[in-house]
């Protein structure tokens, strides 16, 4: 059978494919926040969905999620960006540096400036020279992290610095950005009134879904950082520039073709250069909320990763947006449950996963059924031998995980402290089959040599 006939009938068998709109989503995320609710009542796990976890899922989030923004600004250019945790940690340092002399948000404007120039390296180095993206990346990766200990101490150990606090791991105390919480749902003050704290109350009775929609809604709303609250804004903010703007049009098609984007008068090496100095300010501007949200000071090896992490979220979103906040949430969720809920916490969180790979199993064996009436080719039998295959697989998955959830009441502390980076990789193994990278991404590219 000849290439172009099996190429016909693989597209025939993925057009009957469901895309994805916001109801769909919406309704994804009810069914999940239901079987949340039921697995707490089942397990007795307050901690699951109480508004102190979902702060401090949010709080968790939010560094792991700009860091990631940042990779996806570079990458939609077609530069890959690993240094994205040496430009936090260059954050990190120039944020506390100017935020205990002058404040924290002259501190985050700082760190900011700091990323960026780590982002400006990058960017000479792989655009301008044409290194290894990879190699630049790790290098601006241990750049970072040797000279920002070199700069502790010789500035935090000495003079006022030391005197306020500082020393050669840490730096001076940095004051906290203000924090926001809701009036009348969350408690707070109005003109001297204190209001009552009806989503608190509601929380407390621990009723199924209405006490659960409570406590997120309570953690959403109360004390809620500004910086935080200029993070989320910046989902939208990137959707709109890359998606709807002439200039992110251009990024774009940088990273899909450049030569073709050439061809047609783009600035290829001025998009480039751009899309990766913003992208080291999102890095830089998490690492300065890592310094003045998270904590109120800057410590040597505070990052903790966070970058590598922010990557992988950019992966699970497919390069866009959206998914990539749902990544970062669901890592600051998983690393929450380590901070508030311990063992008992991730206990629980063994049946809501077996529940969902039940579901994975039940969708995957429709779908081999459904592929298997429509392909007649060798690439559509192999098609549908993999989803019978991630059938069994999930099934086998979930009968492990309900074992453990019978025979133990908590999961050992050991597990607890990995839970983050396993939630990690099992993310990046479910979604491998479904992503799609910018075309041109890591590839050289030297004006006027297109072929």
């Amino acid at each position: 059978m000849s290439a172009v006939t099996e190429t016909v009938s693989v597209k025939k068998a993925g057009a009957g494919k469901l895309r994805l709109r916001w109801p769909h989503y919406l309704l994804i995320a009810s069914g999940l926040l239901v079987l949340l609710s039921l697995v707490r009542v089942i397990d007795d796990a307050d901690p699951v969905t109480s508004s102190g976890t979902v702060s401090a899922a949010l709080r968790l989030a939010v560094p792991i999620f700009l860091a990631g923004l940042g990779g996806l600004w570079s990458e939609r250019s077609g530069v890959i960006n690993i240094g994205l945790e040496g430009m936090m940690i260059l954050g990190t340092w120039t944020g506390a540096w100017a935020g205990y002399q002058w404040g924290p948000w002259i501190g985050v404007l700082a760190g900011i400036i700091g990323g960026a120039l780590g982002g400006l390296l990058h960017a000479i180095a792989t655009v301008s020279f044409g290194v290894d993206h990879i190699v630049s990346g790790v290098a601006i990766n241990i750049l970072g992290l040797g000279l920002t200990q070199f700069l502790a101490g010789l500035i935090f150990d000495t003079g006022e610095a030391k005197a306020l606090g500082g020393g050669p791991r840490q730096s001076p105390p940095v004051d906290p950005i203000a924090t926001l919480t809701l009036p009348v749902l969350s408690g707070g003050t109005i003109g001297g009134w204190e209001s009552p704290d009806w989503l608190g109350s509601l929380e407390g009775r621990h009723w199924f879904l209405l006490s659960d929609i409570a406590g997120i809604l309570r953690g959403l709303t109360s004390d809620m950082s500004l910086l935080t609250l200029v993070a989320l804004l910046l989902v939208p903010l990137s959707f709109l520039i890359l998606w709807r703007t002439p200039f992110g049009l251009r990024i774009r098609s940088c990273g899909e073709d450049p030569y073709a984007a050439e061809s047609l008068g783009v600035q290829v090496y001025r998009m480039k250069y751009a899309a990766v100095i913003i992208s080291g300010a999102f890095s830089g501007l998490a690492g300065a909320f890592l310094v003045t949200v998270a904590a109120p000071l800057y410590q040597d090896g505070q990052t903790n990763g966070r970058g590598f992490i922010g990557l992988a979220a950019m992966i699970f979103g497919n390069w866009r947006p959206g998914g990539l906040a749902a990544g970062s949430l669901l890592f600051g969720y998983t690393d929450a449950m380590n901070v508030r809920g311990g063992g008992q916490a991730v206990h629980a969180l063994l049946l809501f996963v077996a529940i969902l790979l039940i579901g994975v199993a039940v969708w995957q064996g429709i779908r081999a059924n459904r592929l298997r009436s429509q392909v007649v080719t060798d690439l559509g039998r192999r098609e549908v031998r993999n989803a019978y295959l991630g059938a069994v697989l999930s099934l086998v998955s979930a009968a492990g995980l309900l074992v453990w959830f019978q025979l133990s009441e908590i999961v050992p502390g050991e597990l607890v402290s990995f839970t983050p980076h396993l939630t990690t990789l099992l993310v990046l193994a479910l979604a491998s089959q479904r992503l799609r990278m910018p075309a041109a991404n890591g590839l050289r590219y030297r004006r006027g040599e297109a072929r």
